[in-house]
């Protein structure tokens, strides 16, 4: 999906320059406690799927809409597993385009359809354990947040 208009304002007026951005990201679980995966088309990089929070959008509406636009999945949001920011969370894209994101990340499930990537923003998507992470190429503030993420699923299934 090419960037949002709000988005494309907002580079329109600033360039490529820093933008601070609000996103979710969506840590869904099948029910064998393995985490969804997607391959960003734009960097090539493993990272739980998500995405920017659009004006007027609630958080929890935004990590809904982003798996279906890019993974065409309906989740179901079990909750807040943490919001996260930092250096690792700042990117320069292969376009110059500068962010810094803060992340609201939520627990989901899966509630209906199979994962098809959307070619463009993902590219391809894997289930992985805990173990499996270390063997993929991912993003920088995935080693940081993810164990985080299954410790929450396990607190959850116990």
């Amino acid at each position: 999906m090419p960037m949002s208009p709000y988005l494309a304002g907002l580079r329109a007026k600033l360039g490529s320059d820093l933008l601070m951005l609000p996103s979710v990201c969506g840590c869904v679980f099948d029910a064998a406690g393995r985490l969804l995966v997607a391959r960003h088309g734009d960097v090539g990089l493993w990272a739980a799927p998500g995405g920017g929070v659009d004006p007027g959008e609630r958080p929890e509406e935004s990590v809904v809409r982003e798996l279906r636009e890019e993974l065409g999945v309906d989740v179901g949001v079990r909750g807040l597993i943490g919001v996260y920011s930092g250096a690792e969370f700042r990117t320069v894209y292969p376009n110059g385009h500068e962010c810094m994101y803060m992340i609201a990340v939520y627990g989901c499930v899966l509630a209906s359809g199979t994962p098809v990537p959307d070619g463009d923003e993902i590219t391809g998507f894997r289930w992985v354990t805990e173990e499996e992470l270390p063997g993929l190429t991912m993003t920088e503030w995935s080693p940081r947040v993810l164990p985080e993420v299954f410790a929450w699923w396990r607190g959850q299934v116990s």
